[in-house]
């Protein structure tokens, strides 16, 4: 029975979906997008309110675990879906490319990033990885006539079939050295150090893992995705997968691996350092803001994994609270890309925000307030989210990292106010399309989550404390 209860939220998210596929079938008289749409979104709500009271335990022989840490990680992915699942209603429709089976290709990707979260054993890894993937590669090409999306997809599946083949080559080396692939014997299995084939395995389940957060040097699908993929699902891949994706980065290399941070522990830096120099320099060129922003995830992806570097619980600590606000700052960004409409189509250049502040005032100061969060400016919750990791780096005696962390954030501060001034200095005339209720909606919850954090920081702190300790054990 407690497995049963443990595994309610992912019974709800496979069950519903299927159902909601099969309505969309079946009904061959009118557009069921919309209703598809809505039940998808009510089963998210429904497996996040189970998430917060599933047990702990191990389920399945250990194939599968839950505990705070799963439950907070879960948590960040269902806020993630949700919100892209909002922004996507009148977006799709505008574009042309509303289909009943997006939300349905969504919930059975989450199902896989909760599978992947709550991973025990290398199988059940792979097993979550794989489906989140082949749902998110149909998503990148959802626009099959634009030839931008279909090469999106195209690019992604290949990308993603490359970390899909590191991973499971890292895997099965682990497991030819280890003989086991269960996270907790490859700890035990490991306390006695590890021999050099281990490592090589060690290694290339790191590569795997670094494609899937898009860090450098390992990120050179995400710009041309983020672009070429519809709005909508561009904002799905900046929340919820992000989200999975470095839970799992933080569990496997903490959980079964922890006792070879000395063997691991230089390559995170490595990382973290090109991932933040790389994202931070690259973005500076961008006009197009959705490339803009992809460049910004892979450095906000190098910041995250500075508490990885550490490896202390506080390290986890700073890289779980990170990782919460960038994806609220994330989902409130994307919000406002996905209103740059103008006379009905889409626009993506930082150029078309010109004048944006005299004609929609609130559209842009929403706007600003994410950039400027980004950017780690006080007191919004962007610099909260540098400050802890910038201060357990530094407290761990971490100083070069801190520093080359404090300098990049500084220099990519220059193309997130860019932004900022072309919106209310430059002259033009935007004429926006009105912004849908989903995405003001989106953008207004984002925008009070990101002002307002500075009031209570403490509580999000106290659980990805508690998140952190969990997973540490």
């Amino acid at each position: 029975m407690t497995d049963f209860y443990a595994l309610l939220p992912s019974l709800v998210l496979g069950v519903g979906g299927m159902v909601l596929l099969l309505g969309g079938v079946l009904n061959k008289k009118t557009d069921t997008t919309p209703a598809v749409t809505f039940g998808a979104v009510v089963l998210l709500l429904i497996a996040a309110l189970l998430n917060l009271t599933a047990p702990d335990g191990m389920l399945f022989h250990g194939l599968f675990t839950t505990s705070l840490f799963t439950r907070f990680a879960d948590t960040l992915v269902y806020i993630g879906a949700i919100a892209a699942l909002i922004l996507s209603v009148d977006f799709n429709k505008r574009e042309k490319i509303a289909r009943f089976e997006y939300p349905i290709l969504v919930l059975f990707a989450v199902l896989g990033m909760i599978a992947m979260i709550s991973a025990s054993d290398m199988m059940s890894l792979y097993l979550g990885f794989e489906l989140q993937s082949l749902a998110l590669y149909i998503c990148a090409a959802l626009a099959r006539d634009n030839l931008r999306s279909t090469e999106a997809g195209l690019k992604y599946f290949v990308l993603g079939a490359l970390a899909s083949g590191l991973l499971v080559y890292g895997i099965s080396l682990v497991y030819g050295f280890a003989g086991t692939t269960s996270f907790t014997a490859l700890a035990n299995v490991f306390q006695k150090g590890a021999d050099t084939g281990t490592i090589a395995g060690v290694v290339f389940v790191l590569v795997g893992l670094a494609f899937k957060v898009s860090a450098a040097p390992f990120h050179m699908w995400a710009p041309d995705v983020y672009e070429g993929a519809p709005t909508s699902v561009t904002a799905l891949f900046a929340t919820a997968p992000k989200a999975a994706a470095m839970a799992l980065f933080l569990s496997v290399m903490a959980g079964p691996f922890g006792h070879l941070t000395d063997q691991w522990e230089m390559l995170i830096q490595i990382i973290a350092v090109l991932s933040m120099v790389i994202g931070g320099l690259a973005a500076i060129g961008q006009n197009n803001i959705k490339r803009l922003l992809a460049y910004s995830s892979i450095s906000h992806m190098g910041y995250a994994l500075m508490g990885l570097a550490v490896g202390t619980v506080n390290g986890i600590q700073a890289s779980l609270a990170y990782i919460a606000i960038y994806v609220v700052m994330s989902f409130g960004a994307f919000a406002c890309v996905v209103a740059m409409r103008r006379n009905g189509k889409a626009v993506e250049n930082i150029d078309d925000l010109a004048g944006l502040s005299s004609e929609r005032p609130g559209f842009a100061f929403a706007f600003a307030v994410f950039m400027w969060s980004m950017a780690g400016i006080p007191p919004l919750a962007g610099f909260f989210a540098k400050l802890y990791v910038f201060a357990t780096a530094l407290n761990a005696g971490y100083d070069t990292l801190t520093i080359i962390g404090i300098i990049v954030s500084v220099i990519s501060a220059f193309y997130y106010l860019r932004v900022i001034k072309v919106m209310y200095f430059d002259r033009g005339e935007p004429q926006f399309d009105r912004t849908s209720a989903g995405a003001g909606f989106v953008m207004v919850i984002g925008a009070l989550a990101t002002i307002f954090f500075v009031v209570v920081p403490g509580p999000l702190m106290a659980v990805a404390g508690e998140a952190a300790k969990a997973l540490m054990g």
